[in-house]
């Protein structure tokens, strides 16, 4: 297969404390460029859970000298294709456009920073937004599950369901929200990480002019208490009974980070998969089953869901678990090729998107404090041996699990 391209990264500290990141690349005519600012849910004020989702929103309902209306009329006639998503340590709000129109659409994005109007008339329908993505969980089991989960299964608040919770979106202000911006969207541990066509130097000299009068402190990060864990049904009269369950994994700074992620792959990627071939071809148990990692900065767990009829539940959950566990026994060297051919795949077609770069330039800094070339991902998995995959599974084994079903009755789970 052959490599991903070579890579240069550029790295500038602004005497404010915000970071930029860039990876010019000459051979596309986009760039993409994401702010990850720290104002994520695990930040939400007490009694305020879905601050930060009320203000992803929020943000974009004008800016400086702009109403919502002119702000998104701007952003159309860049071509900007833009998105804001809540984590829980951050808020990243992301742009893709035209190379050439990086200066201008950074401008835009130096008001939505620095000068949001978060004005009184434009706060309801965003937090009626928040609501309505709240209340459809309720139409979305599968998606209620998952969240619920990550909610058990890491220390609270950093799994913290990013929607809030009813009572506190009804009670929630625009005096509210707006402080909690002012005070955690400072340039301190902000990063802004650029991708695609573009010049490195004039881009510093823009974000000095733009950002350089930017301040503020940084924030504490959020006190933790240990995760609650254990097993928890949520009794409701669906047709499909929903289960997820996680198990600790190691964090994307360990030496068996490589290899449980072809574990992962093994396990759950594709047709070939141990989940898919076990559970939905051989049994016919599920219509849909899927692993995935998750890694926040010091925790990660390997996560796992399967939905399935009521009365085929609990052997889903049974045979489930039984793979999950005999993948720690074995792991042939083909499913270890075809593991890697997948991953470097995936490399392949992450390294073509100017989105995906400017993504993985934040995570990685965040995550490593350092960037990765996909060249050397790419050389670190390809480095992996069977056996070293055999210890990571004994490392971090399937036990100790936290499991979460939605459904119409409770399965039997761990003795």
């Amino acid at each position: 297969m052959q490599e991903p391209l070579s890579e240069v990264f550029q790295i500038h500290e602004c005497s404010n404390g915000l970071t930029i990141l860039g990876q010019p690349m000459a051979d596309v005519s986009s760039a993409a460029m994401t702010f990850s600012v720290r104002c994520g849910s695990a930040r939400d004020p007490a009694g305020a859970e879905g601050a930060a989702a009320v203000a992803s929103e929020w943000l974009l309902r004008g800016a400086g000298d702009r109403d919502s209306r002119a702000l998104n009329d701007a952003l159309d006639a860049l071509g900007v294709q833009h998105n804001e998503s809540v984590h829980g340590e951050h808020i990243h709000i992301s742009a893709a456009h035209l190379g050439r129109n990086l200066h201008d659409v950074l401008d835009l994005y130096a008001d939505i920073l620095r000068s949001p109007r978060l004005e009184d008339q434009t706060f309801e329908p965003c937090r009626a937004l928040i609501q309505q993505d709240l209340q459809s969980l309720d139409d979305e089991p599968a998606r209620m599950c998952n969240y619920l989960l990550r909610e058990k299964f890491f220390p609270y608040p950093l799994g913290r369901l990013t929607y809030g919770r009813s009572e506190s979106l009804a009670a929630m202000t625009p005096a509210i929200v707006r402080e909690h911006v002012r005070k955690q969207f400072t340039p301190a541990e902000t990063v802004l990480a650029v991708a695609g066509n573009f010049q490195w130097q004039p881009l510093v000299e823009l974000v000095e002019k733009r950002f350089g009068a930017w301040s503020g402190v940084a924030q504490p990060a959020p006190k933790t208490t240990p995760a609650s864990g254990g097993e928890t049904h949520v009794d409701k009269d669906t047709a499909q009974t929903h289960i997820a369950l996680a198990y600790k994994a190691p964090t994307c700074n360990e030496a068996d980070y490589y290899p449980i992620r072809l574990a992962e792959t093994v396990l759950s990627r594709g047709m070939g998969s141990r989940l898919f071939t076990e559970v939905r071809e051989k049994r016919g148990l599920v219509y849909h089953i899927s692993a995935s990692y998750i890694c926040l900065k010091d925790h990660a767990g390997m996560f796992v869901y399967a939905g399935s009829r009521p009365d085929l539940a609990q052997q889903t959950f049974d045979v489930t678990l039984a793979e999950l566990r005999r993948l720690g026994e074995d792991v042939t060297a083909e499913e270890l090729s075809r593991a890697k051919t997948q991953l470097r795949s995936a490399l392949v077609m992450q390294g073509a998107s100017t989105t995906s770069r400017a993504g993985t330039l934040a995570s990685d800094w965040y995550h490593l404090g350092r960037l990765r070339t996909l060249a050397e991902v790419s050389r670190c998995i390809q480095a992996v041996t069977r056996d070293d995959v055999l210890a990571s599974l004994r490392n971090y084994p399937a036990e100790h699990l936290s499991i979460l079903t939605v459904g119409p009755a409770a399965l039997k789970k761990e003795s």
